[in-house]
């Protein structure tokens, strides 16, 4: 039996996770999915205040208030940074974290992993805090949330605090000791043979390639759960 944490990333909650769950409790798993304040039923909560440090804590309470031990925690997309950050500080009880097509982290020492989301997504909430999921988001990175599922998908979606995305982490000698894994998406529009080839630096683990877009746990949960658990 193994225990999960799962951060989902961008626009997404707990809810994301909830067929992986299942997957997961039914071998006998326990799963511990997590929204981060300013999306999903923490919406209510968005402030210019949510940034890196937010997301941080809500992870590290989760880990606390179910007092886990030797765990798996999971970051899907830009919630690889929360995930390696959390993993810095809680190192000794982290079991192995897996990267779900998702941001990974060099093991080094200055500020990483910030980026400027309006640049690509050129749309932000009027009040200038979040940006909102979008048709052609969906038709970039995830053309197979399609039909009724596009339809619940984009009515739980809400709009991804600025500030996680454009704070950086920045990790210490704590995460060097860290074991990774890596799910990787071939339909999400990333260059995934060339990231395994290590055109972008060595992977520091085992992974596995899913035929999906960028939101597998949404369109292939089972599939999903069995690489969680591979990788394990």
């Amino acid at each position: 039996m193994t225990k999960y944490v799962l951060v989902p990333g961008a626009w997404l909650g707990a809810w994301a996770w909830k067929d992986v769950v299942a997957y997961l409790q039914r071998g006998g798993h326990e799963a511990y999915p997590v929204t981060l304040t300013g999306m999903g039923e923490r919406v209510h909560l968005m402030s210019r205040d949510v940034g890196m440090e937010t997301a941080v804590t809500d992870v590290l309470n989760v880990i606390k208030y179910n007092e886990l031990d030797d765990f798996v925690l999971v970051g899907h997309s830009f919630a690889g940074k929360v995930a390696a950050a959390v993993s810095d500080r809680v190192h000794e009880r982290v079991k192995r974290v897996i990267y779900l097509d998702a941001s990974r982290p060099e093991r080094v020492r200055t500020p990483q992993a910030s980026f400027d989301p309006t640049e690509e997504f050129h749309s932000l909430t009027p009040d200038g805090l979040g940006i909102p999921l979008t048709e052609l988001t969906i038709d970039t990175i995830g053309k197979d949330v399609v039909g009724a599922k596009r339809k619940w998908f984009m009515s739980l979606a809400t709009p991804f605090p600025i500030r996680l995305a454009k704070d950086p982490i920045t990790l210490s000698e704590n995460y060097d000791g860290v074991k990774e894994s890596y799910v990787f998406c071939t339909l999400g529009g990333d260059p995934v043979d060339d990231i395994i080839a290590g055109k972008w630096g060595n992977l520091d683990g085992p992974y596995k390639k899913i035929e999906t877009g960028h939101w597998p746990m949404i369109t292939n949960p089972r599939e999903t759960a069995e690489d969680l658990v591979a990788l394990s």
